[in-house]
């Protein structure tokens, strides 16, 4: 049991994971901005820091600042919440090398999940079915506009979209949060909508590579929360439909969902579980699914951090 954790992030998420350890008799540290001196997290914790100025790129996600709060006020473990450093492999790697638990999956697991493009293949090769796309790119990255993470040439790009069939998801490799994706209808428009894809992602993630899906039209979205400890225990805690989108970002979120029956469930969950051991997951976690017209899922992304939703599942 860890004696003292640090939540290196602010507003809800800071105050639950605060509340979360009160009620385990966990001792809190809250790091905080100079403008968020006064926000409910730093009164709620037992200790607080300020760790930089306003601007979040000095403080939230000034890793150098955060190691050494942690440092200084003797906590054992870090907390980082959702956004900010939460899906950082770096920050993770330093918290390893401090000593510090970081709460949430290992470095090399946030690197393997977060790439889509490599997280695709890790789970066709575990057997969890995938939208039909962008396969095997690793094996040709000898070529020109290939690498191991993906796709970053145009006509490399529209070889492999017409193998797919339209319409394309494009999608970028290091994509989140609908930045990096577009649809292209024919292969009339696809230069253009990768072009566009791919500018959004050098802007969003700085990654210019991209990768490519078979357009689901119509779809569902539903996630699976999981959790799963260091010794290879891997629990479905349930889904969340977040169908309800605009721009691609999630609007509402409801539990259960009300286009599945028992059978249905009980497969998407051990495709959860299967998805989770396959990169030997730990912490909580979350795994996105798209559902098509025929009820058929494919795998779309991983989460490697608790999500805003989480509380969604807790209710």
């Amino acid at each position: 049991m860890f004696e003292k954790v640090l939540i290196a992030n602010r507003g809800e998420i800071a105050v639950r994971v605060i509340r979360a350890c009160r009620a385990m008799g966990i001792k809190t540290v809250a790091v905080y901005s100079t403008a968020d001196r006064q926000s409910l997290h730093t009164y709620l914790a037992d200790e607080a820091v300020c760790i930089g100025p306003a601007q979040a790129r000095d403080s939230y996600l000034n890793i150098p600042a955060i190691i050494t709060a942690a440092k200084g006020t003797g906590a054992d473990a870090i907390h980082p919440g959702y956004g900010f450093l939460s899906e950082n492999s770096t920050f993770a790697k330093m918290c390893r090398e401090n000593d510090i638990a970081f709460i949430g999956p290992t470095p090399e697991v946030i690197d393997r999940m977060g790439n889509k493009s490599q997280a695709r293949r890790t789970m066709m090769d575990a057997g969890v079915p995938v939208v039909p796309g962008t396969k095997k790119v690793a094996a040709k990255a000898q070529l020109p506009g290939v690498t191991k993470k993906g796709i970053h040439d145009v006509d490399v790009a529209l070889e492999q979209a017409r193998t797919i069939g339209w319409p394309i998801m494009i999608k970028a490799s290091s994509g989140g949060g609908g930045k990096g994706m577009r649809v292209s209808e024919s292969e009339e428009d696809f230069a253009d909508m990768f072009n566009i894809a791919q500018r959004e992602s050098v802007n969003a993630f700085a990654d210019n590579t991209m990768y490519l899906e078979r357009a689901v039209q119509n779809p569902r979205h539903v996630e699976v929360q999981i959790i799963a400890d260091n010794h290879g225990n891997v629990v479905a805690l349930g889904e969340r439909d977040c169908s309800v989108q605009r721009n691609h970002q999630k609007m509402i979120e409801e539990s259960p969902s009300p286009a599945l029956d028992e059978e249905l469930r009980a497969r998407m969950m051990d495709d959860a579980v299967k998805a989770a051991r396959a990169v030997g997951y730990t912490s909580a976690g979350t795994i996105e699914f798209l559902m098509d017209t025929e009820r058929n899922y494919y795998f779309m992304e991983m989460n490697t951090r608790i999500q805003v939703e989480h509380c969604v599942s807790e209710m």
